[in-house]
């Protein structure tokens, strides 16, 4: 059994810890958390070893919190450290995992720099085979490298332009609204995400461009693809069919909004609504030549997390590749084809 923590408990780590509880070679020794929130509270009541910096330790105990131990406890006794703290926090603990001599994977608000490898499971699992840092790259990233790495399976991929509408704010997040505005972000040209991308593509030839939108529930990106060949949208279609990890959505569903989509989720009684796969609206697939267009929708709290789980595998030494990705998919109900 792997020993995995996870540092942070908010959006994403909170659905890592339930991921890790999910697989049959993982154990969660717990999470750390700095505030005792209703995170912690909630975390609590899951039965879940609650770590925590020792300057707060009397705050847990005075609102009747167990505590486990202290975050250098829980590294120590750790195999892999999930890391899920705040944007740049990631690279201040890098030091106290690197003195405790453990594994660690980052996440996406992090600097490339902060790893030896940029991951993504569908493009480059192989990369991060017995890596002691690896950095699971942000939601949007995410969702591009997979389908982009998806896609390559029709014809070799030349070009991609994209445009990412992004929400503004996850849902919880009540300080940063409300908003009412279309923001570039940034009002520059490549924005950082076909950046990010070349992190694991390094020689793709991808220019994307960005705005913040006055919505919380998913992103949306539009996506210009050049193959090296003629391509057909039965092609597409048929590819984007058979991959984990990307469904469709089809027109006779009615389902035709990111509001939609999370609405069956919720029907369909997934774990905190969550659409773990890439959406793809199935009207939107077109080609022309050798290019195609696609439009699909990215759930930002959840998309990440299957990867976090095979970047564990991977920098354990787990090489095969298709055996991570189906023990995670099946344990977390990841699935392809129609969602419904």
């Amino acid at each position: 059994m792997i020993r995995v923590s996870v540092n942070g408990y908010g959006t994403i780590g909170k659905r890592v810890a339930s991921a890790i509880l999910a697989q049959p070679d993982m154990k969660l020794l717990g999470v750390a958390k700095t505030t005792p929130n209703y995170e912690a509270f909630t975390a609590s009541k899951l039965g879940i070893n609650l770590y925590v910096p020792e300057s707060s330790i009397k705050e847990f105990e005075e609102v009747g919190l167990k505590i486990a131990g202290t975050v250098e406890d829980m590294v120590r006794n750790s195999d892999v450290v999930v890391d899920a703290t705040p944007n740049g926090v990631g690279a201040q603990y890098k030091q106290l995992y690197q003195l405790s001599k453990r594994k660690a994977v980052f996440q996406g608000g992090e600097k490339s720099n902060v790893a030896d490898v940029s991951f993504s499971a569908l493009c480059n699992y192989s990369e991060a085979l017995n890596k002691d840092y690896v950095r699971v790259v942000s939601c949007n990233t995410t969702a591009l490298l997979r389908t982009i790495c998806s896609l390559g399976k029709v014809s070799k991929v030349q070009k991609v332009r994209g445009t990412i509408v992004r929400r503004a704010a996850d849902p919880k997040e009540v300080k940063k609204g409300p908003i009412n505005s279309l923001v570039p972000d940034p009002a520059s040209v490549p924005s950082h995400h076909a950046k990010d991308v070349n992190t694991v593509l390094k020689d793709l030839d991808i220019v994307t461009m960005a705005i913040i939108a006055p919505t919380t529930l998913m992103h949306m990106h539009l996506l210009n693809v050049t193959f090296s060949t003629k391509v057909s949208r039965e092609d597409i279609l048929e590819v984007f069919k058979n991959t984990p990890r990307i469904i469709l959505i089809r027109s006779k569903t009615k389902v035709n909004s990111t509001a939609e989509i999370l609405e069956v989720a919720r029907d369909l009684g997934r774990p905190r609504n969550d659409i773990l796969e890439v959406a793809v609206f199935e009207d939107s697939v077109y080609t022309s030549g050798n290019e195609a267009f696609v439009m699909y929708a990215v759930h930002q709290e959840s998309i990440v997390v299957p990867e976090n789980i095979d970047a564990i595998r991977a920098m354990t030494g787990f090489n095969d590749v298709d055996t991570s990705i189906k023990i995670t998919n099946s344990t977390l109900g990841i699935r392809g084809g129609y969602i419904i």
